[in-house]
């Protein structure tokens, strides 16, 4: 039944019936990596509120509501917003991002996002002196997502950056892929997209972001601290405690490939790390 519900959604997914994206600006951050092919994209998917498996996603999310909707920012800042989706599309021209993805895992994708730096979005609130990091929670649906009325996670799900991080040009606030508004498997409509990063610290379907001062506590640190750290740069010399990070799997392909600093942006972000032990804050 499960290999015949996957087959269906694959069907679905092929046929590309989602509502276009216009896309102004091509990205000069972009990777000129071919895409990964866009049933793995929107079929293959961590998205623990609809359950544990990578195709129950494609297969379960689609009551996930997307309209109306709304992003609290809030905490340390001077002048908190409740922003409509519609607003936040307005806020800077939409990018077409071609990033890696790789999944702590051990697989990757390549995936042709649609957004814009997430910065643009931050600023409208003008956050105070002493606000150091920044907190993204999901949207929780019990009705609709039988993961969170099963309790797998501590609801609601939880990720945080420090301010620089988030800051940079590289965070992308995410509204589309592959030139359509966001599946909701994918995180519709509003995710987090940190490319230099495991996958899970691209929080989905956002509905609140928070200015702290400390370190915010987030879903998979606080459950497994020893294999989710709060950092999760990607790094091919600190294994996870139960396999090792040197080589991943892309999807599509037979043989693993060498895993990258980083994800291969050591270049943009490496600087925001100096002086860390990159074991130490894994």
């Amino acid at each position: 039944m499960r290999l015949a519900g996957a087959a269906v959604a694959g069907l679905a997914l092929d046929a590309r019936a989602a509502e276009k994206l216009a896309i102004q600006v091509r990205s000069a951050y972009s990777t000129e990596e071919t895409p990964t092919p866009y049933r793995h994209v929107t079929g293959y998917n961590n998205f623990q509120e609809f359950g544990p498996y990578k195709e129950d996603p494609a297969e379960l999310a689609h009551g996930l509501r997307t309209r109306p909707w709304s992003v609290i920012i809030d905490g340390l800042v001077q002048k908190p917003k409740t922003l409509a989706i519609e607003d936040i599309l307005k806020l800077a021209p939409i990018e077409d991002r071609t990033y890696r993805l790789r999944c702590v895992e051990g697989w990757s994708m390549v995936v042709p996002w649609l957004g814009f730096p997430l910065s643009a979005l931050l600023r409208q609130v003008e956050p105070l002196g002493n606000a150091k990091f920044v907190e993204f929670t999901s949207v929780t649906q019990p009705d609709v997502m039988p993961g969170v009325r099963r309790h797998t996670l501590p609801w609601p799900y939880r990720e945080g950056l420090r301010l620089d991080e988030a800051m940079h040009p590289l965070t992308l606030a995410c509204v589309g892929l592959y030139g359509e508004v966001l599946p909701n498997q994918n995180g519709a409509p509003f995710r987090l997209v940190v490319p230099w990063k495991y996958g899970f610290k691209s929080a989905k379907s956002i509905v609140r972001i928070r200015y702290t001062e400390t370190e915010p506590l987030t879903t998979w640190n606080a459950l497994q601290p020893d294999e989710y750290g709060f950092y999760a740069n990607v790094n091919p010399d600190v294994s996870h405690p139960r396999w090792s990070q040197a080589r991943e799997r892309r999807l599509g392909e037979f043989f693993k490939r060498p895993t990258q600093l980083f994800n291969g942006y050591a270049d943009q972000v490496g600087q925001l790390y100096a002086g860390l032990d990159l074991r130490k804050h894994y």
